[in-house]
């Protein structure tokens, strides 16, 4: 365990000055263009206020040509005339503040580069570093996985600071992660183009001609200001096309001159960005999908995407008490309660006559199965006359190169429009289509499912049941450790379970929208932990508790996840599935060995194992301020210690189980 000293000054605190009616910046301009003698006198000091500098500039004693270099950083040798050229008291990266602080931005992820320096020091110092606030990461891929979590808690984007051509670079992966889960978020990448204004060395390295190129193809869009009237009519583009559904990244390229330069008394108006209503489905093709959904002898609800707040989670349950429909909800969001009897299994699809598909990642592998083998066969899911209504807003904008989007389903009835602002309409013509003979078959509908749901959890308890007390530690025990602890809080699983058999959905009783952030989109490892911790910055003003069940591979990629946790005191209760492997493509391997019958011994850990030696990952957090315990393979000391974690969460600091586990 480690302790932080908390003592440390708030750096961001504004000048005293301020309710004095001048700030800085507007005193070094007065300064400048008052002549040599003024441009000694150019801020305020330990000695004299910024209000006696400007009612009795003659008391004021000059700093030595020494003094000011050291002040101000200015190398000796420059003489007061081209001192004068070095301040600038009305910088463009000021105004760029002003615009992100109009578009509420909460909070700025980076890790710092040159290629922003100037509207970094403007958040700063200009901005008191107060919304936005600047969240340090210590890689870029980090900084844009916390933005796609917070994201998915908020429904706000945030934006992220990169540095030119290696930071974008950095942070693709986690880009393309957002890119393919549908999370907006808006990448501010710094840049030189003009060549007139890059320094000899890196700056050429770090520059480029088109920086955004590289993840070009998973942004919705980009553009590169050349003005700043430009960039803020581009800011307040990009946040209305980001958060357009379908939503995604967008990036807008800040020019380095454009930062650092005078912007004098020129007058830049900041326009509004009135926020797009998102698009909703054809009238009369919603009244026919409604008929077709109350006609249906067995309608089968599949949703994934969908649910943008705990609202479109309400519209859903209205929709399928109305019908009595079972809800197979693929918690791309957290859709649909998982402790309502109309939620049941992805078997369910076989029984349908009618499948009504809201946002689906994948409409064909909901259909159908793919079985892995040399020659790959196709098997249908669904009955061969069952209809196929699909609901969503994928159609609506698809890029080429990356294949994302999946293999095409020719639906019966395809609707474009966001589902969530559809589903009112669509509830409502359900009813009107409803007959009386039809409206009164749903007590029965209803008693048949609530005996399925009911089934169906009693036998995912018994089978969590299995290997209790095996060492290393079931993953069905650690989720039920973990709710035992956690059960009475208002808690929120910030990772997906979809590695430890979705325990989580099969136990615990998930009903709203902020306790699941759904899965990473593109499956690019280093997503977890970075994107917990952005999911968790987000519940901290709510003061919930965030749950990260951690995955080891996944943590490797991206360990200085645990320092940002701990510098900004960003709560969150880690507890590890550690399975000391790359447990997938472990079994993928076996699978070859299988086929080519070479045996499925223990060759198939070559390459895929992370052991020998072992990694101590509360060692690794504990070492970057985060306090820890573990490694535990007995499960009967996993619950003490997450009770003793919680205690440091509720404290207001990230804490952290170390947990040997079961590979799955």
């Amino acid at each position: 365990m480690k302790s932080r000293d908390k003592s440390l000054p708030d750096v961001a605190e504004k000048d005293k000055s301020e309710d004095k009616g001048i700030n800085r910046r507007q005193f070094l301009s007065s300064a400048t263009a008052a002549g040599v003698a003024a441009a000694s006198v150019t801020a305020p000091n330990k000695a004299v206020t910024q209000e006696s500098a400007q009612t009795s500039p003659a008391a004021v004693t000059p700093p030595s040509a020494h003094q000011e270099a050291m002040e101000y950083d200015i190398p000796v040798g420059y003489s007061a005339e081209e001192a004068k050229d070095y301040f600038v008291g009305n910088p463009g990266s000021d105004f760029m503040v002003d615009v992100l602080k109009k578009l509420e931005f909460d909070y700025i992820t980076t890790n710092p580069g040159s290629s922003f320096r100037g509207i970094h020091e403007s958040i700063v110092n200009y901005g008191g570093n107060k919304s936005p606030e600047l969240i340090e990461a210590t890689h870029e891929e980090i900084a844009t996985a916390m933005a796609h979590g917070y994201y998915k808690v908020t429904g706000k984007p945030l934006a992220v600071l990169a540095h030119g051509t290696v930071g974008l670079q950095h942070a693709a992966m986690a880009v393309y992660n957002a890119w393919c889960d549908r999370s907006p978020m808006v990448i501010l990448a710094g840049n030189h183009l003009d060549v007139a204004h890059r320094r000899p060395g890196v700056e050429w390295s770090h520059s480029a001609q088109d920086c955004v190129r590289v993840i070009r193809d998973y942004i919705k869009w980009d553009d590169s200001p050349v003005s700043l009237q430009h960039f803020a009519e581009s800011m307040a583009r990009a946040y209305k096309i980001a958060m357009t559904p379908p939503m995604g990244p967008v990036a807008i390229v800040l020019e380095g001159h454009l930062q650092e330069a005078e912007l004098g008394n020129q007058q830049v108006p900041i326009p509004a960005m009135t926020p797009t209503q998102p698009p909703s489905g054809d009238t009369n093709a919603v009244e026919e999908a409604a008929r077709w959904l109350v006609e249906a002898e067995n309608p089968v609800i599949v949703v994934d995407l969908m649910a943008h707040n705990q609202e479109g989670v309400e519209r859903l349950i209205a929709l399928a008490e109305a019908l009595q429909a079972p809800v197979v909800n693929q918690f791309g969001r957290m859709n649909f309660p998982s402790n309502h009897y109309l939620s049941q299994g992805a078997s369910a699809v076989a029984q349908a006559d009618v499948i009504l598909g809201l946002e689906l990642y994948d409409t064909w592998g909901t259909i159908n199965n793919m079985r892995d083998r040399v020659h790959k066969d196709v098997q249908r899911r669904a009955r061969s006359d069952a209809r196929v209504i699909d609901i969503g807003v994928k159609d609506l904008f698809t890029r080429s190169n990356y294949q994302s989007f999946q293999r095409y389903f020719a639906t019966d009835l395809s609707i474009a429009g966001d589902a969530q602002a559809t589903l009112p309409g669509l509830t409502e013509a359900v009813q009107s289509a409803m007959s009386r003979s039809r409206r009164a078959s749903n007590a029965e509908r209803k008693t048949r499912w609530q005996a399925a749901h009911i089934r169906q959890r009693e036998q995912d308890r018994d089978w969590a049941r299995y290997g209790w007390n095996a060492s290393p530690v079931s993953t069905g025990r650690l989720y039920a450790e973990l709710w035992n602890v956690v059960k009475d809080r208002d808690w929120a699983l910030v990772s997906d379970d979809g590695q430890q058999n979705r325990w989580a959905r099969r136990l615990w009783p998930i009903d709203k929208h902020y306790q699941w952030i759904g899965r990473s989109g593109g499956a690019g490892l280093g997503y977890g932990a970075p994107s917990a911790l952005g999911a968790a910055l987000a519940h901290r003003p709510e003061g919930r508790l965030p749950i990260n069940v951690q995955r080891d591979g996944d943590m490797m990629y991206v360990p200085g996840t645990f320092w940002t946790a701990a510098h900004h005191d960003i709560p969150m209760l880690t507890v590890t599935h550690d399975n000391q492997g790359y447990h997938q493509e472990f079994m993928h391997l076996q699978r070859m060995a299988a086929r080519r019958q070479r045996g499925v011994d223990g060759s198939s850990w070559i390459g895929n194992e992370l052991r020998n030696p072992e990694i101590d990952l509360a060692k690794i957090v504990e070492g970057m301020g985060v306090w820890s315990e573990g490694p535990y393979s007995d499960p009967k000391d996993v619950g003490p210690a997450i009770a003793r974690a919680l205690d440091v969460v509720e404290a207001g600091e990230p804490a952290f189980v170390h947990v040997r586990t079961q590979p799955r």
